[in-house]
């Protein structure tokens, strides 16, 4: 064997080991990954040959090791994974305050043992006082930053109200267990990593900007710079975590955290009220739950855009050999980018609040409907995005974010994804509460037609509006295969959540990767608007590259990454293999 062909050997053999020997297709399924990097060893197809973690009787995947081993020891004492998903959100409250949060909101999707399918939407929603031009100037142009940074950029959050429906409906040990991880660890500190401490340092102005004489405990006292192994303690999140332990929603709707809120709100321009405090619940809607092949798909519905263009996605290439063709080749790669232009666009125009407009989620993920949306694909030239708009549905009238999976022994598994949207949200820290407030208002089209913080263009449906929801793209995703759990799938990311969820879904369905490889492989993205595709470094091999660009496609190399994926796979021996991203600090933790 020439050492040309030994290489490729080595590749196969190593893409269809995972850390204790098993794959979730034959190993002759998995070889057509590397068909396309035979003519170029120096392309790798993953981000790190980062291994996944094993588990047999439970796992937690999220974005920080406190947090993953939080919801572990909750497993341990007999919890559920509903109960661990909740310790795991409180903890990440202290130890990633980037996204976790108490002033932010999410959505959550679960399968219980049973088969059963619930989805809670905690998204914020806008004051009582907002309204459609409050982020305009008298000439009707967007005033920069208004939106995204200080008071005036927040909604009301919904991260508590959320865990308190849980744990209501689902949970199964004491609520007050359950905070008792998150207050240990804002009571006694947590050592900061090299990135979170990078992270700090660098919002260091911007936090003095909007908190002013406030100085938040995320700025030093002696005004030196974080380092890895500096300790975080926050008493003042420790104390409204312990009010949350006692009075429930009570702890920080109503109350001494309500009035913090408030006053916060009132001292820095913002528009929060007691009253709307007081008004916001979560909500419980009905899953989507569709097939793609021979998989059920369980995700989110609206408010976020996330499941209806997941499911679009998936049955656009449905009809397509993607298998044979192989990962990332240019035939794949073109079909999920066209797939990817068309999704895009029916969301800027038919996604918002399913509480405020009639959002066609049957006919949207139609068979039907997806196959008329791609009549016009052309394998011999891209589409100008131009030349798109919005699919017609017939009688229709018309991120920074984190996410964590968690699978117990008993088969309950939660997919929860949560945000405060920007980085650390609007960089409003309540005074004496400790905790940061979202920008979420920045995901309503603040002017239909003019691109948000992420370069997603809205419409009418998702204008602001009085406690309206505003559109996600987050998309928590439960697979089953055969009637029993497969995986459970989410990243943060902004607009890029949806085509990460989606390729590392199609990375163990049909290229044969371990979840960590799925997680680990190297990701692309189109939204539509801009009509670009940006790409994570080697990718593609320069062959690729090349007949899509004389297909007219334009092809962006990016300096940094897509997605910080936690995802859960039951593989076929039973074994849960947990798989936190290379490309941050996202750690799993199983027993």
């Amino acid at each position: 064997m020439n050492k040309k062909l030994a290489i490729v050997a080595l590749l196969v053999l190593n893409f269809a080991s995972c850390k204790t020997g098993k794959t979730v297709t034959k190993n002759n399924e998995s070889k057509d990954l590397f068909n396309l990097f035979e003519e170029d060893l120096n392309v790798k197809p993953f981000y790190s040959d980062k291994k996944g973690v094993m588990g047999k009787n439970g796992m937690v995947a999220s974005a920080h090791f406190e947090a993953s081993q939080a919801g572990i020891n909750i497993l341990k004492q007999g919890g559920n994974a509903i109960d661990a998903a909740i310790a795991t959100h409180f903890a990440l409250a202290v130890v990633f305050p980037f996204a976790g949060n108490l002033g932010g909101g999410g959505f959550a999707v679960i399968r219980d043992k049973a088969g059963k399918a619930y989805t809670l939407d905690f998204r914020e929603k806008a004051p009582l006082k907002a309204h459609r031009d409050m982020y305009l100037d008298a000439n009707g142009d967007v005033i920069n930053g208004l939106s995204t940074k200080g008071h005036l950029a927040s909604g009301v959050p919904g991260s508590v109200d959320g865990m308190v429906e849980l744990h209501k409906k689902l949970g199964k040990l004491s609520w007050a267990k359950l905070l008792e991880p998150a207050i240990t660890l804002a009571e006694n500190g947590v050592v900061m990593t090299e990135r979170e401490a990078f992270g700090l340092n660098n919002n260091t102005i911007v936090f003095k900007e909007v908190n002013g004489t406030n100085t938040p405990y995320f700025i030093k006292p002696d005004g030196s710079k974080w380092a890895k192994g500096d300790l975080l303690i926050q008493k003042d999140l420790a104390k409204t975590l312990k009010l949350i332990q006692e009075h429930k929603r009570a702890g920080f709707y109503e109350g001494e955290v309500a009035k913090k809120i408030v006053a916060e709100m009132q001292n820095g321009g913002g528009i929060i009220s007691m009253e709307d405090l007081t008004k916001y619940h979560s909500v419980w809607r009905t899953p989507i739950v569709s097939d793609y092949k021979n998989y059920k798909i369980i995700t989110m519905p609206p408010s976020s855009s996330g499941g209806v263009a997941l499911m679009q996605l998936l049955r656009l290439v449905e009809p397509y050999p993607i298998k044979t063709w192989g990962w990332n080749s240019p035939k794949t790669t073109q079909v999920m980018i066209e797939a990817e232009r068309r999704v895009y666009a029916d969301r800027a125009k038919w996604m918002g609040d399913s509480d405020f407009i009639k959002v066609p989620i049957t006919e949207l993920i139609s068979r039907a409907y997806l196959e008329k949306r791609f009549s016009d694909f052309n394998e011999n030239l891209a589409t100008k995005s131009a030349d798109v708009s919005a699919g017609v549905v017939p009688g229709y009238e018309s991120d920074e974010t984190t996410h964590y999976s968690v699978v117990d022994k008993d088969g309950n598994s939660v997919s929860i994804t949560t945000t405060l949207n920007g980085a650390f949200g609007s960089k409003v820290v309540v005074n004496e509460a400790g905790f940061l407030m979202n920008n979420e208002m920045e995901d309503f089209s603040v002017k239909a037609g003019v691109p948000n913080m992420f370069g997603l263009t809205g419409s009418k449906a998702n204008e602001i509006a009085p406690e309206k929801r505003m559109l996600s793209s987050m998309t928590p995703t439960i697979v089953e295969k055969d009637g029993q759990f497969l995986m459970a799938v989410g990243t943060p990311g902004g607009s890029t959540i949806i085509t990460s969820v989606y390729q590392t879904i199609l990375n163990v369905i049909e290229h044969g990767m371990t979840m960590q490889q799925a997680v680990n492989a190297l990701k692309f993205h189109h939204q539509w608007l801009p009509d670009r595709t940006v790409f994570e470094k080697n990718a593609f091999t320069e062959k690729t590259l090349d007949e899509l660009k004389k297909k007219s496609y334009q092809m962006d190399e990016m300096s940094g990454s897509l997605g910080r994926m936690d995802c859960i796979l039951k593989r076929p021996d039973g074994i849960l293999e947990g798989a936190s991203d290379p490309r941050a600090d996202n750690t799993s933790v199983g027993y």
